[in-house]
C-alpha cells in the first residue's frame, strides 16, 4: 500500500483525478491518497491558493499527483505550480514527448524525454524597472543547479537505457550564463562515457525537432527554454492533452498534467484524463509498480490505436467517463 497526497487541482481538475483514481485501482495497485487541494477553490478558506498543509502533506508522504491549478489574480503568487517547484526544492521538471498511434499528429516514432532545471534563469524573478520606459530582469545560472540537472539527466538515461543526452543552450551569446550551464555539463558527462553526450544551440533545438524529433533522445535545457521547447515537444505528439509531466527533487516528487485547468469546460465531463493518467505512469514507475505502469500505458496506446472512444481534443465525441471505461476495459 502507498501513502500518495492528491491535489485535484481546480477546473477539470477534480473530475481527471478521479478518473486517474479509477483507472489505478484497476491496475490492482493499491494506493491510500491524502487529499488536500490548493488554487482558486480554496482562497475562501484558507486566505491562500496554497495553504501549508498541501506542502506538509506531500512531505510526509514524499509523493503527489498534481491536476491543474488555477492561481487567482492578486492572490500574491505569480504561479502556484510554481511556488510548490521552489518551496519543495523541485529542481528537475521531467517533461516526456512519445507519439502513440492513432494520435492527432503528423509524426511517428517519438520517444524524447526533456530535463529542465526548475529553480533558476531568467525565471527566478529578479526583476525590477529602470526609470519609468525600462525593465530589467536578471538571468541568474549557477553551477550547482546545471550540474545536478544535467546529472539527474545522465542518471535516468543510464537507468532507463538511454544512449544519449542533449544540452540545450545559447552560449554563442551569453557566453557567461549559458557557457557556465554549457561547460558544466560537459564537466558531468564526463563521468559517464557510457552515455553520448552533445550540446545544440535552442533556435536550432527548435528547427531539428520539427525536422528530424525521432533522432533525439533526452534534452537538458535551463529553466526558460525548457519551458518553450517541451512545449513544442508537447505538440510534436498531439498536444498537452497527451503530455505528463513531473517535478522531482532529492527526496520529494509531484506528477503532474502539464495543461491548463481548462474552466470553460469543468463539471461537464468533457476532459480528457490522458495526460494526467500518464503523469500518474511515471509516479507508478517512481512507486516501482513497473508492470502496472506498463499496463496501463498499453492501455491508453490501445484505446488512441482504435480511436473509437475519443475525447473532442483528440477528434472525437467521448466522456471523460467513457474514455476512462474503456482504458480500463483495456487493462
Amino acid at each position: 500500500m502507498h501513502k500518495v497526497t492528491l491535489v485535484p487541482g481546480d477546473g477539470i481538475g477534480p473530475e481527471v483525478a478521479q478518473a486517474v483514481q479509477k483507472v489505478i485501482a484497476a491496475s490492482g495497485v493499491e494506493i491510500d491518497w491524502e487529499e488536500v487541494n490548493a488554487g482558486a477553490g480554496v482562497m475562501d478558506e484558507y486566505g491562500t491558493p496554497l495553504p501549508e498543509i498541501v506542502l506538509d502533506s506531500i512531505r510526509k508522504n514524499k509523493v503527489a499527483l498534481k491536476g491543474p491549478i488555477t492561481t487567482p489574480v492578486g492572490s500574491g503568487f505569480r504561479s502556484v505550480n510554481v511556488a510548490i517547484r521552489k518551496q519543495l526544492d523541485l529542481y528537475v521538471n521531467l517533461r516526456p514527448a512519445k507519439t502513440f498511434k492513432g494520435a492527432p499528429t503528423k509524426f511517428e516514432n517519438i520517444d524524447l524525454v526533456i530535463f529542465r532545471e526548475n529553480t533558476e534563469g531568467l525565471y527566478s524573478g529578479v526583476e525590477h524597472m529602470v526609470g519609468e520606459e525600462a525593465a530589467e530582469s536578471i538571468k541568474i545560472i549557477t553551477k550547482k543547479a546545471s550540474a545536478r540537472i544535467v546529472r539527474a539527466a545522465f542518471e535516468y538515461a543510464q537507468r532507463e537505457g538511454r544512449k544519449r543526452v542533449t544540452a540545450v543552450h545559447k552560449a554563442n551569446i551569453m557566453k557567461l550564463s549559458d557557457g557556465l550551464f554549457l561547460d558544466t555539463a560537459r564537466e558531468v558527462a564526463e563521468d559517464y562515457p557510457d552515455i553520448e553526450f552533445d550540446d545544440r544551440i535552442v533556435d536550432n533545438m527548435c528547427m531539428q525537432l520539427v525536422q528530424h524529433p525521432q533522432e533525439y533522445d533526452v534534452l537538458v535545457l535551463p529553466n526558460f527554454y525548457g519551458d518553450i521547447v517541451s512545449d513544442l515537444s508537447a505538440g510534436l505528439i498531439g498536444g498537452l492533452g497527451l503530455t505528463p509531466g513531473a517535478n522531482i527533487g532529492d527526496e520529494l516528487a509531484v506528477f503532474e498534467a502539464v495543461h491548463g485547468s481548462a474552466p470553460d469546460i469543468a463539471g461537464q465531463n468533457k476532459a480528457n484524463p490522458m495526460a494526467l493518467l500518464l503523469s500518474a505512469v511515471l509516479m507508478l514507475r517512481h512507486l516501482e509498480e513497473k508492470e502496472a505502469a506498463d499496463s496501463i500505458e498499453a492501455a491508453i496506446a490501445a484505446v488512441l490505436l482504435e480511436a473509437e472512444v475519443l475525447t473532442a481534443d483528440l477528434g472525437g465525441q467521448a466522456s471523460t467517463t467513457e474514455i476512462t471505461e474503456a482504458i480500463i476495459e483495456k487493462l
